[in-house]
C-alpha cells in the first residue's frame, strides 16, 4: 500500500485517470444542461458529462506533455512525445472517448512504470547513497580535542606557556561545558534529557559536515563511521562491504585507519577525525555514483536521435492508412500504437541497471559512457607489482646453510623471525610476519596434537598462546633484533645477523668461515633494501658456499638465532592466486592483446608474465615510459578506424569498430598512465589514492577477477539494451501495420501500446540480473 501511495504522489494523473473511468461509464452521454435549454454543441461535437471530463484530462495531458517536450529540448534531449500528443488529440477528434481515456491512462501509467524502472535500475546505487552517514557523535569531555592541527599557528594557539595543551574548564560555554554533555540527537532532544554515557564518554550528535579535524567521535554498535579517522579504541570489528564489497567483517586495532562508510560491530568504538566529511572516503564513492547517474552514454543520445525517424515513420504509416481507408479513425488507430518508449526509456534504464550491477560487484564508474566503452576493450595494459602480483613480497622458502647444526626447524625459524619483523616497517617485514603467523599456527597445532619434543621445550614461553617478546630494536638499513622466548633473534642483512655485539662477524665453522667473511662483503652488493638482500646478487663462489644462488626475481633476509646463522628466508613477488584464470577469461571474452608495464628488470618481469600468461612485456620503465607506451597504442588504435566508421560516428555519435585501450593499475605512480588510456581502471581496497582519482573505473575490492567481470557486465548490458529496443520497436511497427489494416481497434491498440512498453522496459531491467 505504501508503494502504491508513493507512485500516486509521483504521478498524480494516474489515480485521476483511473477514477475518471467511472463518470465516463455512468455519465458518458448525460447532458443535464439540455433540460435547461443550454447547448454545448460545437459542430459535430456534443459530449456528455463523462466525456467532458475525459476532454479535460486530454487537454491537461497535452499541456503538461508539451511543457515537458520544451524542457527536454532546452536540456539537449529530443522531445519525441509529439506522437503521444497527436495520438491523444486524434482520438478526441474522431470522438473515440474511451480510446482517449485509454491513452491518458497509458501515458500516466507509463510515467509510473518509468519511475519504477528507474528506481529499480538505480537500486544498487541508491543503496550506497542511503547508507551515507549523516550525523556523528562528537565526544564533549574536556581535553579530547586539539591533537590535529592544519597549521603551526593553530598548534601554538592550543598550547600554554608551560607546554601543555589547553583544556576547557567546567564552566566554559564551549566544548566541555555542561550544556554540551546532553545529546541533541533526534531521538532524545527533550529538555533535561539525561546524557548518554558510553564508558564514561559524553557526546553530542551533530550533522556530519560539522565534524572538525581532531574531534573525538563515538560510533555506537551498528552505526556507520561518519568520517575517516584513526582508531582510539583497542580493537574494533568493522563491516566494509559498503566500501569494497568485502563480505567478512575486518578486525582492526588501535592506530588503524578507519574509513567512513564502514559499519561498526557489536561494541562502541572511539576514533579521532583525520578528514573532514567532504574529504572522507565514502564521499569519494558518492561522487562517483552521482557522476555516473547524471551522465548520458552516447548510445542513449543516439537513441534520442533515432526516435525522430521513428516518429516520421509512424506518421507516414498513419497518414497512408487514413488516405487509403478514407477515414480519420484509421489515423488514430495507428498512432495509439506508435510508442518511442523502447528508445526513450528502455535504453537509459538498461544502462542505469548495468551501472547498478557494476556497483553491486564492487566496481564504480564515473560516467555511463565508460560502461559503453568497456564492452569494446581490445588491448589491456597491466601494471605488475600490486596488480598482477600481491602487494608485498611473499615468503617462498626457508633455506638452511650448507654447514648448519641448528636444532630449529623451518617453522620455529619463521615463527621467531616473523615475531620480530612484526615490529619493523621495512618492505619485506609484512611478508615475513605473515609467514611467521602461519608457522606459529602450525606449531600450535602440533602442540595440541601432543608434540613436545622440540628444541625449545624446556625454555620459557614454550606452549604459550603467544611468544614472550623483549628488547625489540631496529637499525635502519641493516635489520631488526629482539628476544623471543629467551632466544636472541636477528633478521636482516647477512653482515648484520652474523655480527656480534661489537659488530664483528662470528666464525661459524672452519669450512664456512671464508664464505661468511666473503658473504659479509658481498652483502653490500646485493641490493639496497633495508632488511633484505635483493636478487641478482654477486655470484661469487664464497657466497654460494653457504647458500645456493637466488633466482633473478628473488630477494632474501637472513636469520640468526642465539648468535648463529640459522637460515635464509627467500621472498619474491607472487602472482595473485586468480591472476592467470582472470587473464584467461579476458582472452575468452575476445580481448585481443594483454601487455605488462613495469619498472622491474626484464628477467623478473618475464618470470611473472610467464606465470600469469602474458606475452607482451615492457620492463624497466619509468612512469613517463609507461605513459608513452599506452599513448602510442591508443593513437594506433584510433588511426586504424575505417573512414566509413568515422562517418557513422559523426552521425550517431558512436563508433562501430574503434578499438579501445585500457590500463589497469593500483599505485600512485600509475595515475598519469591511467589518464592517457581510453579507460583507466584503478584497483583499490576501498581507500582513496591518486590512481583511483584519475581513473574512470574503480575496483573497490582489490580483486583482479573484477577486470573480466566488468567487461562481461558491460557487454551484457549493451546486449540487453539492444534487445529491449529492437523488440519494443519491432512489436510497435507490427502493431501499427496491423492497425492500418483495421485489425486492431483503437481502444485495444492503446492498451497494446502500454503492453509493448512494459515488455521493453522489463527486458531492459534484466541487465540487473547476474548471469555469470
Amino acid at each position: 500500500m505504501r508503494r502504491i501511495i508513493s507512485i500516486c504522489k509521483e504521478v498524480p494523473l494516474l489515480p485521476i485517470a483511473i477514477i475518471a473511468a467511472i463518470p465516463l461509464a455512468l455519465l458518458g452521454s448525460w447532458r443535464p444542461w439540455e433540460a435547461a435549454g443550454v447547448s454545448l454543441t460545437f459542430g459535430p461535437f456534443n459530449p456528455g458529462v463523462g466525456q467532458w471530463i475525459v476532454i479535460a484530462l486530454v487537454v491537461y495531458t497535452i499541456v503538461v506533455t508539451v511543457i515537458g517536450m520544451i524542457d527536454d529540448l532546452r536540456h539537449g534531449h529530443v522531445g519525441v512525445d509529439l506522437l503521444a500528443v497527436i495520438a491523444i488529440a486524434s482520438t478526441v477528434a474522431v470522438q473515440e472517448y474511451w480510446a482517449a481515456w485509454a491513452v491518458v491512462l497509458m501515458i500516466s501509467s507509463g510515467e509510473a512504470i518509468e519511475e519504477f524502472a528507474q528506481s529499480k535500475a538505480e537500486s544498487n546505487l541508491t543503496a550506497l547513497v542511503d547508507a551515507a552517514p549523516r550525523t556523528a557523535h562528537v565526544v564533549t569531555l574536556p581535553g579530547v580535542r586539539g591533537h590535529v592541527h592544519t597549521t603551526g599557528g593553530e598548534h601554538a594557539a592550543d598550547v600554554t606557556e608551560g607546554g601543555f595543551r589547553k583544556v576547557a574548564g567546567a564552566g566554559d560555554s564551549g566544548v566541555g561545558g555542561s550544556a554540551a554533555y546532553v545529546s541533541v540527537s533526534g531521538e532524545s532532544d527533550k529538555p533535561g534529557t539525561k546524557p548518554y554515557d558510553a564508558a564514561g564518554e559524553h557526546f553530542e550528535t551533530v550533522p556530519v559536515d560539522q565534524v572538525k579535524l581532531g574531534d573525538v567521535i563515538l560510533v555506537l554498535p551498528g552505526e556507520t563511521v561518519p568520517v575517516d579517522g584513526e582508531l582510539l579504541s583497542g580493537v574494533a570489528t568493522l563491516d566494509l562491504s559498503n566500501i569494497n564489497g568485502e563480505p567478512v567483517p575486518r578486525e582492526v586495532y588501535a592506530g588503524a585507519r578507519v574509513l567512513s562508510g564502514a559499519v561498526n560491530g557489536s561494541t562502541a568504538l572511539t576514533m579521532r577525525a583525520t578528514q573532514l566529511a567532504q574529504d572522507s572516503q565514502y564521499q569519494k564513492i558518492l561522487e562517483l555514483v552521482s557522476s555516473a547517474q547524471e551522465s548520458r552514454p552516447t548510445v542513449v543520445k543516439t537513441a534520442d536521435v533515432l526516435a525522430v525517424p521513428f516518429t516520421i515513420l509512424s506518421l507516414a504509416i498513419a497518414g497512408i492508412a487514413w488516405a487509403v481507408a478514407g477515414t480519420p479513425l484509421r489515423f488514430a488507430q495507428v498512432l495509439v500504437l506508435a510508442t518511442p518508449c523502447p528508445l526513450l526509456i528502455a535504453a537509459p534504464v538498461a544502462y542505469v541497471a548495468g551501472t547498478g550491477r557494476l556497483a553491486k560487484a564492487g566496481i564504480l564508474i564515473k560516467a555511463q559512457d565508460v560502461l559503453e566503452n568497456l564492452g569494446r576493450v581490445s588491448h589491456i595494459f597491466f601494471d605488475k607489482t600490486g596488480t598482477l602480483t600481491v602487494k608485498q613480497p611473499q615468503v617462498v622458502r626457508v633455506e638452511r646453510p650448507f654447514e648448519n647444526s641448528s636444532p630449529y626447524n623451518e617453522s620455529h625459524i619463521l615463527m621467531m623471525a616473523g615475531v620480530v619483523e612484526g615490529y619493523s616497517v621495512h618492505i619485506l617485514s609484512k611478508g615475513i610476519a605473515a609467514a611467521g603467523q602461519k608457522a606459529m599456527q602450525e606449531l600450535y597445532a602440533r602442540y595440541e596434537n601432543g608434540q613436545r619434543l622440540c628444541a625449545e621445550r624446556d625454555l620459557p614461553g614454550h606452549g604459550r598462546d603467544y611468544p614472550v617478546v623483549k628488547n625489540i630494536e631496529e637499525q635502519s638499513g641493516k635489520g631488526v633484533s629482539g628476544e623471543v622466548n629467551g632466544h636472541a633473534v636477528r633478521v636482516g642483512r647477512f653482515a648484520y645477523v652474523t655480527a656480534d655485539e661489537a659488530g664483528f662477524t662470528h666464525v661459524l665453522g672452519a669450512g664456512a668461515a671464508a664464505g661468511i667473511a666473503a658473504g659479509a662483503v658481498a652483502d653490500s652488493a646485493v641490493g639496497d633494501s633495508a632488511t633484505g638482500t635483493a636478487a641478482g646478487a654477486s655470484k661469487k663462489p664464497e657466497v654460494n658456499s653457504l647458500f645456493a644462488p637466488l633466482e633473478p626475481d628473488e630477494m632474501a633476509a637472513y636469520v640468526a638465532i642465539d648468535g648463529k646463522l640459522a637460515a635464509r628466508i627467500v621472498l619474491r613477488d607472487v602472482p595473485r592466486e586468480n591472476a592467470k584464470s582472470s587473464l584467461e577469461k579476458l582472452h575468452r571474452l575476445g580481448v585481443k592483446k594483454l601487455s605488462m608495464l613495469t619498472g622491474d628488470k626484464e628477467a623478473s618481469a618475464r618470470i611473472i608474465a610467464g606465470e600469469v600468461g602474458i606475452d607482451d612485456v615492457q620492463s624497466e620503465l619509468f612512469p613517463e615510459g609507461k605513459v608513452a607506451a599506452v599513448k602510442n597504442a591508443t593513437e594506433d588504435a584510433h588511426q586504424n578506424q575505417p573512414a566509413w566508421d568515422k562517418v557513422v560516428q559523426r552521425v550517431v555519435g558512436e563508433s562501430m569498430t574503434r578499438q579501445v585501450t585500457m590500463m589497469v593499475g593500483d599505485g600512485v605512480n600509475d595515475a598519469p598512465v591511467l589518464a592517457v588510456a581510453d579507460i583507466g581502471m584503478a584497483m583499490t581496497d576501498g581507500t582513496s589514492t591518486a590512481a583511483s582519482e584519475s581513473a574512470q573505473v574503480v575496483i573497490m575490492n582489490d580483486d583482479i577477477a573484477s577486470v573480466p567481470r566488468a567487461i562481461a557486465i558491460a557487454r551484457r548490458t549493451k546486449k540487453v539494451m539492444l534487445q529491449a529496443v529492437l523488440v519494443g520497436l519491432g512489436l510497435a511497427i507490427i502493431g501499427m501495420v496491423a492497425a492500418a489494416f483495421n485489425l486492431i481497434p483503437v481502444v485495444v491498440g492503446a492498451f497494446m501500446q502500454e503492453a509493448i512498453d512494459v515488455v521493453s522496459i522489463l527486458w531492459a531491467l534484466t541487465a540487473l540480473l547476474d548471469r555469470e
